[in-house]
């Protein structure tokens, strides 16, 4: 059963914007959380990982706050995003713990893989992506927005925002993820209908679109792909980073995209030019 690490939050840090992000525990969600939390935002951040791993994730995120000078609050939940009862936990810890939510951060929904061919891809493997990346991350936003509202309505919140971190499959064929394709272009949709819904509330909806990440030479993929950014795959001729993802994300955050809604962010070195 999932176990929030809650606490009483000292008053200089209550007025504090606050970010709920899913996939903390990974290194993409680390880097989200950690550029936030530099820049002010209190954190709660949801993982399925051990109690040791995501208490090494809020410590390295304090650090990060620590080292920028900001005065912010950091809790987790561990929680399966694909089951409902665990999804309402989520969102009520966030708001029992910091009574807000001014931000989410769908990672999670950009890192599942699937790795079954087009022909030999199940039925069970297809609805467990389907259920892991797709309708969690609908559910979830269906939630998070719902309070987002509430709190606008009542004068708590200004101008939240979503973000779904989605990747360059969402339009790029791959054989061997095509459940993983099927189910992020579907999220590239579930970013528009969203924006067009939640508009007329302030709330901004966006998309970072992540291209080829950084992956350690022991990732069976490393070599083929270090070849291919050397060769031009990308006009940036380089892996890319959480931090660059990250960085996009704190752009939203800081409301530099005040005026865009249902945007989708390419941070992939260029790989969407579809070069010749």
């Amino acid at each position: 059963e999932p176990e929030a690490a809650a606490q009483e939050l000292p008053a200089e840090s209550a007025g504090r914007p606050v970010a709920l992000i899913t996939g903390g525990t990974s290194s993409l969600g680390m880097a989200v959380a950690g550029e936030l939390a530099r820049r002010g935002w209190s954190i709660f951040f949801q993982h399925s990982a051990s109690p040791t791993e995501a208490h090494a994730a809020e410590t390295a995120i304090g650090r990060a706050a620590d080292a920028a000078g900001a005065d912010i609050q950091i809790a987790s939940l561990q929680a399966d995003l694909a089951v409902s009862a665990d999804r309402e936990q989520l969102v009520e810890g966030v708001l029992e713990t910091f009574g807000r939510v001014d931000m989410l951060v769908n990672v999670a929904a950009g890192t599942a893989n699937c790795g079954q061919d087009l022909l030999e891809l199940s039925e069970t493997a297809y609805q467990s992506v389907m259920d892991s990346v797709l309708a969690s991350t609908l559910f979830l936003t269906q939630r998070v927005a719902s309070e987002m509202v509430r709190l606008v309505e009542a004068g708590m919140i200004e101008s939240p925002k979503i973000v779904t971190v989605n990747s360059i499959y969402a339009y790029t064929t791959s054989v061997d993820e095509a459940a993983t394709s099927i189910a992020q272009s579907a999220l590239a949709m579930l970013t528009r209908l969203f924006a067009d819904r939640l508009g007329e509330y302030g709330i901004g909806v966006y998309e970072v679109r992540a291209g080829i990440l950084a992956a350690g030479p022991a990732d069976s993929a490393y070599a083929k792909y270090d070849s291919l950014i050397a060769q031009g795959l990308t006009p940036i001729r380089r892996w890319g980073r959480p931090g660059d993802v990250a960085r996009a994300i704190a752009a939203i955050a800081e409301d530099l995209l005040g005026f865009s809604t249902g945007q989708v962010i390419d941070v992939d070195g260029g790989f969407h030019l579809r070069r010749l």
